[in-house]
């Protein structure tokens, strides 16, 4: 696939995740997909079914949006800078529901194998999500 091409699958794996069209991700993701920066809460099978449990999870526990800021492509992998944005609508485990609205930035690569999704990397900011969330606390004098 070409760099445009690669560019376009990642965009389009965002934008499914938007609608909460997770069957797609049986045309965009590879069965044996690796995530090596999986979410931060345990349980989670391998694979693509693993993704699928995970935005599963989210989906219903912070609906929102993904910004994709910029993309670069080169051979089989996509860096993707991006912004999430929802609202803590649901449970997330260990979180009950706050109704606070999120914003998390992230740095994603994938790689493509065979036209979809095979691995992935991310810089996620996890550390402000989960204190966005209520579950660490903000230290004093820092704003939210």
């Amino acid at each position: 696939m070409s760099n445009e091409a690669n560019k376009e699958l990642v965009r389009r794996f965002y934008e499914e995740i938007d609608k909460g069209n997770l069957d797609a991700m049986n045309e965009l993701v590879a069965e044996a997909y690796m995530d090596h920066s999986p979410p931060p809460f345990p349980g989670f099978v391998p694979g693509r079914e693993g993704l699928k449990q995970a935005f599963r999870l989210f989906w219903e526990a912070t609906p929102g949006s993904h910004e994709i800021e910029d993309q670069i492509a080169e051979g089989d992998k996509v860096v993707t800078r991006l912004t999430a944005r929802g609202v803590h609508k649901g449970d997330l485990p260990g979180i009950p529901a706050t109704g606070n609205p999120i914003t998390m930035t992230a740095t994603v690569v994938h790689r493509i194998e065979n036209g979809r999704l095979a691995e992935k990397w991310s810089d996620k900011d996890v550390l402000g999500f989960l204190q966005q969330l209520g579950a660490i606390p903000t230290p004093r004098g820092v704003p939210e």
